[in-house]
């Protein structure tokens, strides 16, 4: 976990919920995220990219990520339909990468109650430097394909 030190230098940011008016923001977003990764494993689809995030776009599942008023980023987690939930959507724009802003994030989401005694899974492209931060969440590897990594961490009460 972040020590307490790295946090007096984080940038101040807020989670919104989401609306249906983001989703081509966060869109373009997800295009510009995942483009180099997805390039090196030769998936990169210019439409697909957005296509794909603008089919399952659920808002009330959704918050954006701000500073400063601006959005930066998003995240979503959302209810399974078997058990557990699924974090997914979880992009920063890359000008607001590397500042804690993702680790701070993460950690306010995965506190929440409703959370809690529920298994939370997610997607990683492989080789994505987005997995270290998993990671150091407790997030372990369930399965893994050449494009694809998934893991799982079990949220405590």
């Amino acid at each position: 976990m972040p020590d307490s030190s790295s946090r007096s230098q984080l940038p101040q940011y807020e989670l919104q919920p989401a609306s249906l008016d983001d989703a081509n923001w966060i869109a373009e977003l997800r295009a510009m995220v995942l483009k180099d990764d997805l390039t090196r494993l030769n998936r990169y689809d210019e439409v697909r990219v957005r296509q794909r995030f603008l089919n399952s776009f659920q808002p009330d599942c959704t918050q954006v990520i701000t500073v400063q008023g601006l959005p930066v980023g998003c995240i979503a987690v959302r209810p399974e339909e078997d058990e557990g939930y699924v974090l997914e959507h979880f992009y920063i724009y890359p000008d607001y990468q590397g500042k804690g802003i993702g680790s701070a994030v993460l950690a306010e989401v995965l506190s929440d109650t409703r959370l809690h005694g529920q298994t939370v899974t997610l997607n990683v492209l492989q080789g994505s430097s987005a997995r270290r931060l998993y990671e150091r969440y407790e997030f372990k590897l369930s399965e893994q394909d050449e494009v694809d990594v998934s893991m799982k961490r079990q949220i405590e009460t």
